[in-house]
């Protein structure tokens, strides 16, 4: 049988943490900027968990 390929969309949307968890980026940190508040601009900056009922399809995307 031939191998599995991981998704290619989700290989640069996501990233497996040591304990087995998955980053991902926030939304609307794109364009459009300019009537977001800096506070809110720096809060979409940081990175976000992926919620424990998209993890395992997350995760058979990524084939961890």
């Amino acid at each position: 049988m031939p191998k599995m390929k991981s998704v290619s969309g989700a290989k640069k949307r996501f990233k497996l943490t040591g304990s087995g968890r998955v980053k991902r980026a926030k939304a609307y940190h794109n364009h459009i900027l300019e009537h977001k508040s800096a506070k809110r601009g720096r809060r979409l900056r940081k990175k976000g968990m992926v919620h424990d009922s998209d993890l395992r399809q997350i995760k058979r995307m990524l084939l961890a």
